[in-house]
């Protein structure tokens, strides 16, 4: 039993970490332990596990068996409760250089009982300008002992001054029997399911966990890949986008509902609300304050998660039209939406190769109009009025 034991089809990362945690060792006892740096940058797609890759590196770090996996300090850092791992994960669409100067502050203090003091630093590509030259700062001239792991899609997501300065840990789309293996084997999913799964999350572990356990998101899926078959006419096109947009802010609010009770409960509960006692009463009035800062960051987030839940959808259908491409082409390669054969085999038939990539770029259109501050809705119905005229 290992911490890295969950990354998925990354073996070259596991032997890199693992050599850098033997440096860290050397360095601890006094040596040189050249394999070790104080700034780490995790990249790879979507779905790879770079910030799950990070977290065992930090548990290997402060383990003193090199992440043994079921120590005390292990479960802490893998659980988020280590009071020397620092865990920064942006609630908005950005990441501000207010916060970045006091997370800086933060990472110089010493540890308090780990080894090292850690920053792990999910979505490092969402930090403002101001922010990214604040924490170059910081990597420039870390405190001792002090480790930076920042986790982004790509290296370019960062400064190149930042980037220059940091241990570069490369992570790849797993292969998606190493999917299905990991979802037998370590969540009892059937091996058909697992597959299914595994095909269609195009190698993100996450993705296809859900999917392979999920009953109402295997049933999100599906209701989005049959959309294409469906645009007979512009008024299905607005019915199409309407739906679409339907499912994916069903799907945020679901993710984010739970969430913000939970934080407003625990916050209140801070405060004292629905005890007795001299102050109380003057502690809760004093809560409104802080009421008002976590509503606002609860807002942030929402608009997050409903951004990545449209993204995700738009993917899928990005998959159908490739995998329409590959049925055109004659291409022998696996289908990840091979669930939708009839459907991919009536679209194939209906259009021409060009029409196909035309349409693929109209999805990718409406990616970027969103990310633009577009109305979602709005950007659905241009691109499902293109999916239709091809």
């Amino acid at each position: 039993m290992s911490v890295f034991d969950d990354l998925v089809g990354q073996d070259a990362v596991v032997e890199q970490l693992r050599s850098a945690v033997s440096a860290a060792e050397e360095q601890l006892a006094g040596g040189a332990g050249a394999g070790m740096t104080h700034a780490w940058l995790f990249t790879g797609p979507p779905g790879s596990g770079r910030a799950e890759a990070a977290r065992a590196f930090a548990a290997a770090l402060q383990c003193p068996e090199g992440g043994c996996g079921h120590c005390d300090s292990c479960h802490q850092v893998l659980t988020g409760t280590h009071a020397d791992v620092l865990y920064v994960k942006p609630s908005g669409l950005s990441f501000g250089v207010a916060s970045t100067r006091e997370l800086v502050l933060q990472a110089a203090s010493s540890a308090s009982g780990g080894r090292f003091r850690v920053v792990l630093f999910e979505d490092a590509d969402r930090a403002t300008e101001a922010a990214s030259n604040a924490l170059l700062k910081a990597v420039e001239e870390p405190s001792p002992r002090t480790v930076w792991l920042l986790c982004t899609p790509t290296a370019e997501d960062m400064l190149v001054t930042i980037r220059s300065r940091c241990r570069l840990v490369t992570l790849r789309t797993p292969t998606t029997q190493a999917v299905v293996d990991a979802l037998v084997h370590r969540d009892g999913v059937d091996p058909a399911t697992a597959a299914e799964a595994a095909r269609a999350s195009a190698g993100q572990i996450e993705r296809a966990r859900r999917l392979a356990t999920d009953e109402e998101a295997r049933r999100h899926r599906s209701e989005v890949l049959a959309l294409p078959a469906r645009l007979d006419g512009l008024g299905a096109c607005v019915s199409a986008a309407a739906r679409l947009y339907e499912l994916a802010e069903a799907a945020a609010k679901a993710t984010t509902s739970a969430l913000d009770e939970a934080e407003k409960a625990d916050l209140k509960a801070a405060y004292g609300e629905g005890s007795t006692g001299k102050g109380v009463a003057k502690a809760v009035r004093g809560a409104a304050g802080a009421l008002k800062d976590l509503e606002e960051r609860q807002k942030r987030r929402a608009t997050r998660i409903k951004r990545d839940t449209y993204d995700v959808a738009l993917m899928d259908l990005v998959a159908f039209y490739r995998d329409v491409l590959a049925v055109q082409l004659g291409a022998q390669v696996e289908l990840s939406t091979a669930s939708q054969h009839a459907d991919l085999a009536r679209v194939a038939r209906a259009s021409s190769p060009e029409a196909t990539l035309r349409r693929i770029d109209a999805i990718m259109e409406c990616r970027e109009r969103i990310a633009s501050n577009v109305h979602p809705q709005i950007a659905m119905e241009a691109m499902t009025a293109a999916l239709y005229t091809g």
